[in-house]
C-alpha cells in the first residue's frame, strides 16, 4: 500500500522520475511460529515508461511493484535500501 504521497522530478538528461513509499504489512510463519512482518521502502519508478502508470498512485492505494533493490546514498552519508520498479499493478 502507498504510504506517502508519490514525488515527481526529472533527471539532469531528462529521464522522469516517481518516488513514493510502500507499505508491507502480514503475518509469516518462521521456526514454525507466527510473526508480524512490517516494512516500509522507498520506491523509484524511472522512465517515459512508467509516467501514465505513476500519474494517478495515490495514499492508500494496493499496488504491487517488481523489480530490483539497490543501495542509495543521501547527501548526509547514509544509505538507504530502494526498490527500483520494473513492473507496477493495481491491487484491486
Amino acid at each position: 500500500m502507498i504510504c506517502k504521497t508519490p514525488k515527481f522530478s526529472q533527471s539532469p538528461a531528462g529521464i522522469p522520475h516517481c518516488i513514493f513509499v510502500l507499505e508491507h504489512k502480514s503475518m509469516q510463519i518462521e521456526a514454525d511460529l507466527n510473526r508480524n512482518s512490517y516494512v516500509r521502502l522507498q520506491v523509484v519508478a524511472s522512465g517515459e515508461s512508467f509516467q501514465d502508470q505513476t500519474q494517478h498512485l495515490y495514499v492508500g492505494q494496493a499496488i504491487q511493484v517488481r523489480g530490483f533493490l539497490n543501495r542509495h546514498e543521501s547527501r548526509s552519508g547514509l544509505s538507504q535500501l530502494v526498490l527500483h520498479a520494473q513492473h507496477i499493478e493495481r491491487i484491486n
